[in-house]
């Protein structure tokens, strides 16, 4: 890996970790104060514990809500020896590691849905007498529901339904609250040349069992599971899985894309970014994209809606945004699961509705064929034959940046990449239909899909493909290349080989000049130029098709160690990132977006985004030829 200005990646317990040498640095949130502390993210199916660069930690539990249990706490203590002064971290791809003088203390997220920390304190005397005293274990409790919250983080407030946590040390005395301190002190006589390991746990409750072998049973899993391309593929996946979190309302687990989206602002958005999260657990934890699949599915109503997102009491949220392009993630990632798996028995399982629509359960296949309707019914298409925007499609910001009257734009525009998008989409779910034997849908899907494709080839101006289309006006993007419509050209076929080798060139020569973490999404340069995750895995998965050299090469600009190249005195995108990155030419390059008159910005919590760890491991996946 390359040298970063924080540490230097390592191994522990035979897993890529990260030692973190740094001193306080400061930089900056934009809508918050100027901080020194940086984070990472790791977790199991349930629970997230949350490491800071000064020793500190935080526990995020989204089973019922977006709850913080505890936050920036939890110490160790040994006569003059703190944990919180510890000189060196080492953060772990399930665990954190601090050590000062001769303690050592790991928190470890065990394997599987355990909704607590488990807290492995090591004592060793070095000394030529008995060493005699007391270790104390510290927490502090304080429950916080984080829900569409905007502008500045609202002072603690503890709210009535917190949940009881637990500080227990196994096999001795346990505490409990709902919110305030929480201390365990435990006494230790420990032989010249001996050592000994202290083990408690933290969280809500649940079941106490044997530590050492909970530990021992958990590395050696992680083992098992995590990939073994690089470290970073091993980084990336066990990142990705540990967001995830068992569903206490709707039943599976969720992928929330956490970042400045969740921790900070408390949704859980856009319905489609779960879906893409587990688009290459398909591959590799497949249970877990099922349980992803259903738990999103079961989002929606019953006319095969789904919301944009769920707000932090997991309610429905459809203020904002409404895109026309989510149902197609959800077919999407259906039809690859059951070509990866052979499991069509899945599709014949319940899934309920939410609960706010008193809806019975439908199959999941049902379930699916309702969100085909609504698309093909409900969204539609517009004059031109492309599917609706309605007030978005992935870009949530596509019509401000069209520059088109708003109202006009929602009632009668069209994206041309949902359009390409769908060409792609709808022939790969006929094929999980007529497996299923609704050869009804599979026929209208592959004749939409026909269509769309059609229509797609007619949007090349010579150069690239238009991007959207405006009732009465000049077709958008045919003066600017917008990014996200052109590698679903080429992979849904709408592009001629000729076109696509030009285009992919035209890119290359364009958006990738110059950009040193993969190619831009608008040119010429728009104000602030940004650079995405998810258009970029899809610009990887297109290339392999016709320049597989350049496919590696924007795969590579995705990866950690080329941010700490560019980078290494930015943390964001040394572990972890954000959804995207401002280019070079911005005036923060390698940080990320903040709209501060809007009191909302990924810069104010920059990193444990999805896109960052997903979508390098999809576009990996694609250029191994994995692909439905």
């Amino acid at each position: 890996m390359s040298v970063s200005a924080f540490g230097e990646w390592t191994t522990a317990e035979g897993l890529p970790a990260f030692d973190y040498r740094a001193g306080p640095t400061r930089w900056d949130p934009i809508i918050d104060p100027p901080s020194t502390r940086h984070r990472v993210h790791v977790g199991n199916r349930r629970i997230t514990l949350v490491a800071d660069s000064d020793g500190l930690c935080s526990v995020w539990d989204e089973h019922v809500g977006c709850w913080w249990i505890a936050e920036h706490t939890g110490i160790s203590r040994f006569g003059e020896l703190s944990t919180d002064a510890a000189p060196t971290k080492l953060f772990g791809p399930t665990f954190f590691r601090v050590a000062v003088g001769d303690v050592e203390r790991t928190v470890l997220c065990p394997e599987g849905e355990a909704p607590w920390v488990l807290i492995k304190v090591d004592l060793v005397n070095r000394g030529s007498e008995v060493l005699r005293g007391t270790l104390t274990e510290e927490w502090v409790v304080r429950p916080r529901l984080v829900n569409l919250e905007f502008g500045a983080v609202p002072e603690y407030v503890a709210p009535p339904d917190a949940p009881l946590v637990v500080l227990e040390e196994f096999g001795g005395e346990r505490v409990e609250t709902t919110a305030g301190p929480l201390t365990l002190a435990v006494p230790v006589e420990l032989p010249p040349g001996e050592r000994t390991s202290v083990w408690f746990r933290f969280g809500l409750a649940g079941e106490p069992a044997d530590p050492a072998a909970l530990y021992a049973e958990s590395l050696a899993a992680l083992h098992k599971r995590l990939p073994t391309a690089t470290p970073e593929i091993s980084w990336h996946a066990a990142l990705l899985t540990g967001a995830a979190c068992a569903d206490g309302m709707l039943g599976g687990h969720t992928l929330n894309q956490g970042s400045a989206y969740a921790f900070r602002h408390g949704f859980n958005g856009a319905a489609r970014d779960p879906l893409q999260h587990a688009l290459p657990l398909v591959h590799l934890e497949p249970d877990l994209a099922l349980s992803v699949l259903r738990n999103t599915c079961a989002w929606g109503s019953p006319d095969g809606d789904l919301p944009y997102a769920l707000d932090g009491r997991k309610q429905p949220w459809t203020q904002l945004f409404r895109p026309s392009d989510q149902n197609l993630w959800a077919l999407w990632l259906a039809a690859e699961y059951a070509a990866a798996t052979g499991d069509l028995a899945a599709f014949r399982e319940p899934v309920p509705y939410h609960p706010c629509h008193e809806a019975e359960p439908v199959e999941l296949a049902e379930n699916l064929r309702r969100q085909f309707r609504f698309f093909a019914d409900v969204v539609g298409v517009g004059e031109h034959g492309h599917v609706r925007i309605l007030n978005a499609d992935w870009n949530d910001l596509a019509i401000t940046e069209s520059g088109v009257d708003r109202e006009l734009m929602i009632e009668r525009g069209e994206s041309v990449l949902n359009s390409a998008m769908a060409a792609w989409v709808l022939p790969v779910y006929a094929k999980l239909c007529e497996r299923l034997g609704d050869h009804a849908t599979a026929t209208e899907a592959r004749e939409r899909a026909a269509d769309l494709k059609a229509r797609v080839a007619s949007e090349w101006n010579g150069k690239w493909f238009r991007r959207a289309h405006a009732p009465g006006g000049a077709p958008i993007g045919d003066h600017d290349l917008w990014l996200e419509v052109q590698p679903w050209a080429i992979l849904c076929g709408a592009a001629t080989p000729d076109q696509a080798r030009a285009l992919l060139k035209t890119i290359d020569e364009t958006c990738r000049a110059g950009s040193p973490l993969g190619a831009r999404h608008r040119w010429p340069i728009s104000t602030p130029s940004q650079i995405w995750f998810s258009v970029n895995m899809t610009l990887v998965w297109a290339a392999s098709k016709y320049d597989p050299d350049l496919a590696w090469d924007e795969w590579r600009r995705m990866t950690l160690h080329a941010h700490t190249t560019a980078y290494p005195d930015v943390w964001t995108g040394t572990l972890s990132g954000p959804d995207c990155y401002l280019a070079p030419e911005s005036d923060r390059p390698g940080e990320t977006w903040a709209l501060p008159d809007l009191g909302v910005a990924m810069q104010a919590y920059p990193i444990a985004n999805l896109h960052s760890h997903s979508q390098p491991l999809l576009a990996h996946l694609r250029l191994r030829g994995v692909e439905p």
